[in-house]
């Protein structure tokens, strides 16, 4: 049974974990990719003009030559307008204002609880390596890995609003790599407090679940995060939801537009991997850096590419589903972190390519280009989350009537 739970006076932000896939002294430093590199989309910068020529750009075929005419720079500070397309900032950030605490505003609480594997139907027992895998000489496209099974305790962190109404059902995010017990951040409850009173904001409450532990092929997390299909959709629905809702005294809504996933790395490929697969339950998707790369294991045929699929096949084959992606990449994001050489681990490449299915398909979406940024990079986030949390809810009415 989950233990009693903790609560804060300020909230936390969820961790930003990173592709730990082999130590750092042993990756060589990635070369920033120009804006004007083959295969990048066409880009706008953030700055004055960037509306007017957003819509502009939005008129104009695709074409290969795209990437030779892209902007080099954005305006220091700016963010693109609140539409959709392709969009280049950086490379001078500016930290967000919404980061500040405002005493004037209604300050939010959060609670965290645990769950034990031994008590969920799903993810028990875990799995962990002693070493990373080996490609595997009969599939390149998948790594030998041996792995021993673990029982493991995830922290669940909730932020409830103080704007939120007892007993009414409040639209939500569920953000993944969330804090553990008794570690608290304050980044994304400030700029909730502050956005919500602003009324930028709908009175959303905000799920962070912790992962299983380790990361990428044979560890819990990856095999929570970068499996492609609905299992850790269905988990969260059936056994997370439902505690966050008996544990912290709310209603969560049914409706898929009041519900959002949000993460980082592989976290960003699960929150995109989860509206994917339960469209029924996810309409709106934010991800830095996303892991839309080949981390699956263990190999599916059904999807060889693992989260690499995403672009190669999924969206530009399947009918077009109610989604809005929020997306960003760093020009200095991964390359090849780890052992395997199967053309599917370019952070960058994956993210254009996504980038480019989406538009091809009329899907809502932005996706921003930074300079001078790494995976999942502070400063980016700490400028453009604000923007993008706004940018993602556009649709949803502020003051919608709270439902019993």
């Amino acid at each position: 049974m989950p233990k009693p739970i903790v609560s804060f006076g300020a909230a936390l932000f969820l961790a930003c974990a990173t592709q730990v896939l082999l130590p750092a002294s042993s990756r060589a430093a990635v070369a920033p990719r120009p804006p004007s590199a083959p295969g990048t989309p066409a880009l706008v910068a953030a700055g004055p003009d960037a509306e007017k020529l957003a819509k502009a750009a939005a008129k104009k075929k695709p074409s290969p030559a795209d990437a030779a005419s892209n902007p080099t720079q954005g305006a220091p500070g700016a963010n693109p307008p609140m539409m959709d397309g392709n969009f280049l900032i950086g490379p001078t950030y500016v930290r967000a204002a919404e980061l500040t605490v405002n005493s004037n505003v209604p300050q939010g609480k959060v609670q965290q609880f645990g769950m034990d594997s031994t008590n969920s139907k799903y993810f028990n027992p875990g799995i962990a390596r002693n070493v990373f895998g080996t490609v595997d000489p009969k599939n390149p496209k998948t790594l030998i890995v041996e792995t021993h099974p673990i029982n493991y305790r995830r922290t669940i962190t909730v932020y409830v609003p103080a704007q939120y109404v007892p007993g009414t059902r409040a639209p939500f995010m569920v953000t993944h790599d969330g804090p553990g017990m008794g570690r608290p951040d304050t980044t994304l409850p400030r700029i909730l407090d502050n956005m919500i009173a602003q009324r930028r904001l709908p009175a959303m409450i905000v799920v962070m679940v912790a992962n299983g532990g380790g990361d990428a092929q044979g560890h819990e997390r990856g095999l929570e995060y970068d499996t492609m299909s609905g299992l850790f959709a269905e988990f969260i629905e059936a056994e997370v939801l439902p505690l966050v809702e008996k544990n912290c005294d709310v209603k969560l809504t049914k409706d898929p537009e009041g519900r959002a996933t949000m993460g980082n790395s592989s976290g960003g490929s699960a929150a995109l991997i989860m509206a994917w697969y339960h469209p029924e339950w996810y309409h709106r998707v934010l991800t830095y850096s996303g892991t839309y790369v080949n981390q699956q294991w263990p190999f599916n045929p059904e999807t060889p590419g693992g989260a690499w699929d995403f672009h190669a096949k999924l969206i530009p084959q399947s009918k077009k589903k109610p989604l809005r992606i929020w997306m960003e990449v760093g020009d200095r994001d991964l390359l090849n972190p780890n052992v395997m050489r199967d053309d599917m681990h370019d952070w960058v490449e994956a993210n254009n390519r996504t980038a480019a299915v989406l538009r091809a398909k009329g899907y809502h979406y932005q996706y921003v280009y930074a300079l001078n940024a790494g995976h999942v990079d502070g400063a980016v986030r700490n400028q453009t989350l604000p923007h993008a949390l706004e940018w993602l809810w556009l649709g949803y009415p502020i003051d919608k009537a709270p439902k019993k």
